[in-house]
Parts: C-alpha cells; structure tokens; sequence
C-alpha cells in the first residue's frame, strides 16, 4: 500500500484551498495511506476530512521549535515509512525535513535553494492563479486528474449540535432573519472600519429586521465590543464563543455572512453561506472565493497595487473606500435574486 505524506500550508484560509488536492490525491490512490503535515492551527480545518488517514502536528513555534524539535519529528517521520511527499508549502526547511526522513519521492514548487531536494519540480504558472488552482497544479504535473475544485470543511454532528444550542441560549427564534458579521482579519489592514459595521449591523436590523451576530475567536472581543459600542441595535456578540468547527456549523444556518478576507469567510463558502466578501489589499482572484457558492465581492479601485503587503499603510483608503451602502446593495440584489 502506497504511503503519501502531504506537507500543507500554514494559515487556514490555505489549508482549505488545500482540501481540493486531498480530494484529487485520494481519488487517484483510493487505497493509499495519506497523512498530512500541518501547524496546530489548521488541525480544525481537517480532523473531518474523509481523504485523510492521519494528521501529523508540526508545531514548529512550541515544542518542534528549534533543531532539537525538528530532528524529533523526521525521527516519527522516518517510523511512518512514506513513499511520496507532496510539498504545498514552498519551505526550504519543510523540504529538507522530508529529505532527512529518508521520503523517496519528494515534489513540490521549484525554488533554487530547494531544487536539489526534490525529486520533481514543479513550475508556478506564468501568472497569478487562485490558491486551489496553485496546489492543484501539483497534483497536474505529477500526473493526478482533477475533477473537482470546491474546498470543503466538514463538521461533526456535534459541531451542529453546539451551534443550535448556542442560538438558542441568544433567543433567536426559527424563521428570523440571521446575519454574521466577521470583522477581524489576521492583518488590520483587510479589514472594514468598525464604524462602517456597526452602521450596516443597524440599517440590517431597521431594513429586514435582521438578528446581528458579530463572530469571530478570543482575540476580536474587543473589536467585536467596539463595533456593538458603536450600534442603536444590540447585536449578539459570539467571539470566542465557538471552535473553527462550531463556528462552520453556525455559518451554516445563518441567511447571510458579510466578513472581510479572512478564514472565517472561507469557512462560510464551505458551509453554503450566502457572502459578502470585502476585499482591499488582497487579490480575489489569488485568495478570493473560489468554486460554486452565493457571494459578492466588493472591492474598490483606488490606485495602489494588488496584491499590496504595504503594512506601513496609514489610510486604509482601499477598505474605507468601500460604502456601507454598496454592501446594502449588494445584499438587497442577493435576496432579489433568491427570490427569482
């Protein structure tokens, strides 16, 4: 039985543009073993995924940090006995780990300092492409057909149990009108000013008598605070309240998510959320919404390039450029459209 190792990405928005590659390398090797190599963070996003055998933690800032560390896991490596390596992640390190743990068949994107290391290179595309379409491209060239490219997070009955019990403790009853609104990022630069949240939470409630929810983890309360601060209408507050999974099975009975770039918007596509996605300084056609789905993407013209990792930026001008009433058109075309 074949034995495949898939190194995958490190942020989770990637991680579920990886889940089209797990799809395509199990349909190709229906019986093999196939474990992916992933950072803490990210587990959530796969521990459901029915393509893998196994998930192999690499907590390279904690307890495999430093030499030491890392000497210990192509140590487990090496006892799993792989034949093959897909390498998603462009690391030197990553490479040389499989390298050391004697994987014989190493692939990945070619870059000069890890060419040498790999038994196939593969080369990007000539322009930028979507994530999904840059790790299938992996699979392609190796000589793995694709048949599908949605993204998909699945979640446990338990997840689903979670989230209603959760909106029931917060009074929403069948039939209301429920809205997510995301507002973090993992950076402050994708994300809409708070004033502009807090005015659309309230133009939601008084146009379609919505039910707010502000969700995001731990580290948005305060945000999350200061937007409801800013509200007439109260909205239910979730941050923190719920695991990447839980919070998966919440998207999936909301009636609609307005969130910026971020994982959280990702994970609402995977469920069948109907979204409103703002983007500023990240390109939609690189980390955009990707596959079959109901979602709008706003982004504004304003100049700069893009993708733009200018993290000095003090304006902000390419999100605040973005109307709270372009989002309340966007909506009012979305429930339009449904109701065709």
């Amino acid at each position: 039985m074949k034995r495949i190792l898939i190194v995958n990405v490190n942020w989770r928005g990637d991680v579920l543009f990886s889940t089209p590659f797990l799809r395509a390398i199990r349909e190709n090797f229906p019986e093999a073993f196939i474990a992916t190599l992933v950072v803490p963070r990210c587990v959530p996003i796969l521990e459901n995924n029915p393509d893998l055998n196994e998930i192999i933690v690499f907590d390279e800032r904690g307890k495999q940090r430093g030499l030491w560390g890392k000497m210990k896991l192509i140590r487990l490596l090496r006892t799993k006995n792989f034949d093959l390596a897909f390498i998603l992640h462009r690391s030197l390190t990553r490479t040389l780990i499989c390298w050391l743990a004697g994987i014989p068949e190493r692939v990945g994107y070619y870059t000069k300092k890890r060419s040498l290391f790999l038994t196939k290179n593969i080369f990007a595309q000539a322009e930028p492409v979507h994530k999904v379409d840059y790790f299938l491209k992996i699979a392609q060239d190796y000589g793995v057909p694709v048949k599908n490219r949605d993204y998909q997070f699945l979640i446990s009955q338990d997840n689903r149990d979670y989230a209603d019990k959760l909106l029931q403790e917060q009074g929403v009853k069948k039939g209301d009108f429920l809205v997510v609104l995301n507002p973090g990022g993992n950076w402050d630069l994708k994300r809409w000013p708070k004033e502009n949240f807090a005015l659309l939470g309230d133009s939601l409630v008084e146009k379609y008598q919505a039910r707010v929810l502000i969700t995001g983890a731990a580290k948005d309360i305060k945000l999350a605070e200061e937007i409801a601060a800013l509200m007439k209408n109260q909205p239910l507050l979730l941050c923190g309240k719920t695991t990447l999974g839980e919070l998966a099975a919440l998207m999936a009975k909301v009636n609609l998510v307005v969130a910026n770039d971020s994982g959280p918007m990702h994970i609402a596509l995977s469920q069948g959320a109907k979204v409103i996605a703002l983007f500023g300084p990240t390109a939609p056609k690189i980390t955009g919404p990707y596959g079959r789905g109901n979602y709008t993407v706003i982004q504004k013209d304003v100049g700069c390039a893009v993708p733009c990792y200018e993290l000095n930026c003090t304006d902000q001008r390419c999100m605040k450029a973005i109307s709270v009433q372009e989002v309340l058109q966007a909506i009012a075309k979305m429930r339009q459209d449904e109701n065709k």
